[in-house]
């Protein structure tokens, strides 16, 4: 961590980079704070003090969407649209096509997912105004908030991808994912004070200290998955080109037990919140018992939500691990895995192993999502109950992925100063 710490004050290009993305992070935090005009606040605040979704909702914003600023929709939108195109580019030929061309169809891609989230905002932000017509100001004429807030909410959601994307670009890190850690990260001082309020009106310490020392022990266990690998030796015959021998060496494949970091649990989130969300602004009496089912106090979320991890994790594997194509640049440069021929049974062996280690990988995720709520159940602790485990690891597995990326320019840097 010092090195890191290190690297940033004294690598020039490493510096500017840092300083981008905090430049981007403080640019989203400010415009969390500026609201859309129509609103009774007092009216919002009693509204979200009910313990219903948006509350849930509430912590992927960082409080923007309980102030209803012009951030309230954050980068919900863009996940759902990252998501999306990534499920049509497996099923839709055209899109796969545009995949495998390189960088020009990676941006055609991402043109698309563009103007996908600026669907999905109107959308949303059409539904929204409509729910929250009954927390307008009595004053305020309703197609003048209606045309306002469609505007805000959707300039303001389309501004939070393109801070995503200048991060990604500029920055440091994946940018949705450090817009979406620095949201939970900024609600937790909000959690402290609730914990220590309860302690205050009789609340056990012993609960509290379990509480805390449960999360410890899902940080050391998020830190071990996510660091754990399998490795897989691979051995290089020796080979003659002119009066040169190369090759002759022996490396490794490393596979990580969770390929798909905290993508799946972002991934599996959005998927669940974006119906629920929606058919919280339908006033229909069947629709809000479906909602309250799904929601993540209902019976069901639990169980959807363990699914669509596994669904996620494995998706993510599938669409960023090729064995055939690995399995076949092994072979071009002339090597192979101990006891395995080289070519379509090292491809069939490196799927087998990925498979395995996928299962290891989504069944931790999936079993670790539950046990916050296992845990303040026994305690009773709620103050950290917004929190959840779909917060917790993506705030975990978000910092360490950061981390990691800073250690890479820091090796680069040495490699770049060798061959200078």
């Amino acid at each position: 961590m010092l090195n890191v710490i290190s690297g940033i004050l004294n690598i020039a290009d490493l510096r500017k980079k840092f300083l981008y993305t905090i430049g981007m992070i403080i640019l989203f935090r400010l415009g969390s704070f500026i609201p859309v005009a129509g609103i009774d606040a007092v009216k919002l605040q009693n509204l979200f003090g009910q313990g219903n979704l948006l509350g849930f909702l509430d912590l992927f914003t960082g409080g923007a969407l309980m102030k209803f600023s012009i951030f309230a929709l954050g980068i919900v939108p863009y996940i759902n649209a990252s998501i999306i195109m990534q499920l049509l580019t497996v099923v839709v030929p055209q899109l796969e096509e545009l995949s495998k061309e390189g960088d020009s169809g990676r941006k055609q891609i991402a043109r698309y997912t563009r103007y996908l989230t600026v669907i999905l905002a109107l959308f949303q932000a059409t539904a929204m105004a409509f729910w929250l017509r009954g927390v307008m100001l009595e004053d305020y004429n309703f197609m003048v908030f209606l045309v306002g807030s469609v505007i805000a909410l959707t300039a303001g959601s389309t501004m939070v991808m393109w801070f995503s994307e200048l991060i990604t670009e500029h920055g440091i890190g994946n940018g949705a994912s450090l817009l979406i850690f620095t949201g939970i990260v900024s609600r937790i001082p909000s959690y402290i004070a609730q914990t220590v309020t309860l302690v205050r009106g009789g609340a056990s310490l012993v609960g509290v200290g379990l509480l805390l020392s449960a999360f410890l022990l899902m940080i050391v266990a998020i830190v071990i998955i996510q660091e754990g690998q399998r490795r897989i030796q691979v051995q290089y015959a020796k080979r003659v080109v002119g009066r040169k021998m190369y090759g002759g060496q022996t490396t490794y494949i490393p596979l990580r037990i969770n390929q798909g970091g905290v993508i799946p649990i972002i991934f599996a989130s959005s998927v669940l919140l974006f119906p629920a969300t929606i058919g919280q602004f339908i006033p229909n009496p069947i629709v809000q018992k479906i909602v309250g089912l799904v929601s993540p106090s209902g019976p069901l979320y639990m169980v959807l939500f363990f699914a669509l991890i596994f669904f996620f994790t494995y998706f993510y594997t599938a669409i960023t691990f090729n064995p055939a194509e690995l399995a076949e640049n092994i072979k071009k440069y002339g090597g192979f895995i101990m006891g395995i021929r080289p070519g379509r049974p090292t491809a069939q062996y490196l799927e087998y192993v990925i498979t395995r280690l996928t299962m290891v990988g989504a069944l931790f995720l999936a079993t670790i999502a539950v046990i916050p709520n296992i845990v303040e159940g026994f305690t009773h602790i709620t103050s950290f109950q917004g929190m959840g485990s779909t917060a917790f690891l993506i705030v975990v597995g978000v910092a360490m992925d950061l981390v990691r990326q800073i250690e890479t320019h820091l090796i680069t840097r040495q490699y770049e100063g060798l061959l200078a």
